[in-house]
């Protein structure tokens, strides 16, 4: 992630998915180094307090625009639109419900944001080749699956398997689409 953030230099990364903030805190900080303006929006249905809290007291929380609500929330996909308007390199990192409809609809919506040559990150794509345990979704109702279709339909993106290959382990195999189209 932080070779994908230098090489695009982003003016604009949106995650969805915030839990703690610890993403979002290392994507303010790859901006900081490059310099410029670059923004961090974190959006998630459940920002705890005490979450809200560190983050908002963090010396990088100047990049970082929170949005509580689910990322396929229409006003809250308005809000984003809005925040992206002006921006020319935007990546995104999907992070947030694992299940296939939910990931499908965040690929839906998010993609035409991304430009030309930058990325979305789908994480967890690897949950497809684990056990399903005590969770809603699992093998069939994945990202992975979400990806699959996605792509089916969606000719602008394509896997990148070099930045794949650069890893021995990833938790997104087959999850990094770079915008080609």
């Amino acid at each position: 992630i932080q070779e994908l953030i230098w090489k695009i230099k982003p003016d604009l990364i949106i995650e969805t998915g915030v839990a703690h903030g610890g993403s979002i805190i290392l994507s303010a900080s790859i901006l900081e180094m490059i310099g410029g303006n670059g923004k961090v929006i974190g959006i998630d249905v459940d920002i705890r307090k005490h979450n809200r809290k560190e983050i908002e007291k963090h010396k990088l929380f100047k990049r970082i625009t929170l949005l509580e609500g689910s990322s396929i929330d229409p006003s809250i996909i308005q809000k984003v639109k809005q925040l992206s308007r002006d921006k020319k390199k935007i990546l995104v990192f999907l992070d947030s419900n694992h299940s296939f409809s939910h990931v499908f609809s965040e690929l839906q919506l998010y993609s035409p944001l991304v430009s030309l040559g930058s990325y979305i990150v789908v994480f967890d794509t690897v949950i497809e080749n684990i056990p399903k345990e005590n969770r809603s979704w699992g093998r069939g109702d994945s990202p992975m699956t979400a990806v699959r279709k996605f792509l089916l339909s969606n000719k602008n993106f394509i896997v990148d398997k070099k930045l794949e290959d650069k890893m021995l382990i990833t938790v997104a195999p087959g999850g990094f689409l770079m915008r080609v189209k």
